[in-house]
């Protein structure tokens, strides 16, 4: 009998403390951008007049390389996560491991974002 996915993992956040089920929902998210598809990438046959145009969503003053990450698929939600991955996690990298500043590697994040969206919408212009 197939477990009800839902269910469980509904049942396994109320059991976990805040800590762990915080932990639970980022791993979950980093599954989704990993495996997950947003649509306007994937989808053949789709116009640049039908991709949307990036959402506005201001950039705060204070921000984490993680905030910034979900901040921009927020902005870009037409952008396939799976495309962006490899170089989306070498600039988290970068920032954790080797002690990047934070604010170059966001503002390389944001030319990333921005650059694949250019392409999306340049590319179906061709």
């Amino acid at each position: 009998m197939p477990v009800n996915i839902e269910k469980r993992l509904a049942e396994i956040v109320a059991r976990l403390p805040a800590a762990q089920a915080s932990a639970l929902l980022e791993f979950a998210e980093f599954l989704l951008i990993r495996h997950g598809s947003t649509g306007a990438e994937t989808t053949p046959g789709i116009t640049a007049a039908e991709i949307p145009t990036p959402l506005d969503i201001p950039r705060p003053t204070e921000e984490s390389v993680v905030r910034a990450v979900k901040r921009l698929r927020a902005t870009y939600p037409m952008l396939d996560a799976r495309k962006l991955l490899n170089e989306t996690s070498s600039l988290m990298t970068q920032h954790v491991m080797q002690g990047r500043d934070k604010i170059e590697v966001i503002e390389e994040l944001e030319i990333l974002f921005r650059t694949h969206y250019e392409k999306l919408v340049g590319d179906d212009k061709d």
